[in-house]
């Protein structure tokens, strides 16, 4: 069958090139511990620039209450569920110094704790209301990490004021954390995107593989023997998957080594991998049909690789752009991108622990698109490239 025939063919090529198959081996296992080198924490922290001028209060006994020192305290305990920090405290004599930090990004923002703070809440504490205390906080508006470290700290300082007080606010909030997303490091809620960002770059790969038999001519001995494009696409798709399913694995196998640690079926998150470099090398074949050297495929490729990248979800998060419903499923314009649906079922299998009949939407759609995206090439590669002439 000339389908087995090429799929030996371009398993052969491969093994002889080693370091291009080196290369795609280690590329999705290298992208792994990258990231996991630029977070050696495991989590983010957010630097909060505290200015303390509360001068304390003395009690009754004797002794002296300062509940700046406190809230310092309470702001810089504020941690992530597994025990890594969530905000840093970092003291600053006044306004002007702080401003300069800020200027830097070597704060994120800044707190003014008031002279009167430890009489305010000793007075609130013995029942007496009226007396206040004006706690100034702000930053870096366009720092994008501004709004997290400015609620995280107005909730640490709302907490122990309560704490202190006794006194109970208006409005109480609990925060109940979907599926183990609480216990997870930042390393490991990246590990999805990382997996399907490795897998995108199979683009390259595939098509510049189909266009290498056409720039060298090795196409039109092989039409002699009357086959198809598809056994032609066929036979260098296998072989294209099966590499990167290796890459997917000894990227897992390196991302568990680092410490990540799935919260669902492994094997639910490898078949994801799996169907995925499927509908990656069927772009690949697109890209392919369109090319007639490879350094053409190579430039082609980065537009759909580019399109993947910012509208997929995969390296940021990507608003989604409804255009109908089908049996209450949200279709939207980003779906025919398949890295749009793998990120998602990664992130349900991988961080929030749920298995193959939750994913089983994300998988049928990738399995549609990896047949039509092959489906498509293999037509135009037919047009373009097989017709005797």
């Amino acid at each position: 069958m000339r389908f087995l025939s090429i799929l030996r063919k371009s398993i052969h090529e491969q093994l002889r090139d080693v370091l291009v198959l080196s290369l795609t081996l280690a590329f999705a296992p290298f992208f792994v511990l990258a990231y996991w080198l630029w977070m050696p924490s495991g989590s983010t922290f957010y630097n909060v620039l505290v200015i303390n001028k509360d001068t304390g209060v003395q009690l009754s006994d004797g002794s002296y209450f300062f509940a700046g020192d406190q809230v310092v305290e309470a702001i810089d305990s504020l941690t992530y569920a597994n025990g890594n920090p969530l905000l840093r405290v970092k003291l600053a004599s006044d306004r002007l110094e702080a401003e300069a930090l800020l200027r830097d990004r070597a704060g994120t923002a800044f707190l003014v704790i008031p002279e009167d703070f430890s009489k305010a809440l000793l007075a609130l504490r013995e029942g007496e209301p009226s007396k206040t205390a004006s706690v100034t906080f702000g930053g870096d508006l366009t720092n994008p990490y501004y709004a997290v470290a400015a609620i995280l700290t107005t909730s640490a300082i709302d907490s122990y004021v309560h704490e202190a007080t006794g006194s109970e606010p208006l409005l109480l909030y609990k925060e109940e954390a979907l599926g183990a997303s609480a216990a997870r490091t930042e390393f490991e809620t990246y590990v999805p995107g990382i997996l399907i960002f490795a897998t995108i770059m199979l683009i390259f790969a595939a098509s510049m593989t189909v266009v290498r038999e056409v720039e060298a001519g090795t196409l039109r001995r092989l039409q002699i023997s009357r086959m198809r494009a598809w056994e032609l696409l066929g036979g260098i798709t296998l072989t294209q998957v099966i590499l990167g399913v290796i890459a997917l694995l000894l990227a897992f196998i390196t991302a568990i080594a680092l410490g990540f640690r799935s919260q669902g079926p492994l094997w639910v998150a490898i078949l994801v991998g799996a169907l995925t470099s499927v509908a990656i090398v069927g772009v690949g074949m697109v890209v392919a049909s369109f090319s007639n050297t490879v350094a053409r495929a190579f430039v082609i490729a980065n537009f759909p690789l580019g399109l993947f990248m910012f509208f997929s979800g995969v390296i940021y998060p990507a608003a989604g752009v409804p255009l109908f419903t089908v049996a209450g499923k949200t279709i939207g314009l980003y779906d025919i991108l398949p890295p749009t649906h793998a990120v998602v079922a990664l992130n349900k299998v991988l961080n929030l622990g749920v298995g193959f009949g939750e994913v089983l939407y994300e998988l049928t759609a990738l399995l549609v698109l990896s047949l039509a995206y092959f489906a498509v090439g293999v037509w135009i590669f037919q047009r373009r490239h097989m017709r005797v002439v």
